[in-house]
């Protein structure tokens, strides 16, 4: 599913609404999670699932091609840990 699905799906469930109030409606969730991710704190959506940011600590790497050693920094990576109501769908 993509985010035009999405917006289409949610066009036609609530007849109201027009496809660019949709779209809007769209763009501002994913706007408010990428914020709240950014800030570092934690989405809960009930029954899907949540969303954090974890750090990844600094280490050091090779260069496959040379076998140098290169320092890899510390980074911060989003993480999704899937709900239980939703892991028991997908495994139905």
């Amino acid at each position: 599913m993509t985010k035009s699905d999405l917006v289409q799906t949610l066009s036609e469930k609530i007849s109201t609404l027009t496809k660019k109030e949709c779209e809007v409606i769209v763009d501002t969730v994913f706007q408010n999670m990428r914020s709240a991710l950014h800030r570092g704190e934690k989405i809960e959506i009930r029954g899907f699932g949540s969303f954090t940011v974890r750090v990844r600590r600094a280490k050091e790497g090779r260069n496959p091609k040379t076998g140098e050693k290169v320092s890899i920094p510390e980074k911060r990576i989003p993480f999704f840990k899937v709900g239980k109501e939703l892991r028991e769908l997908v495994n139905r």
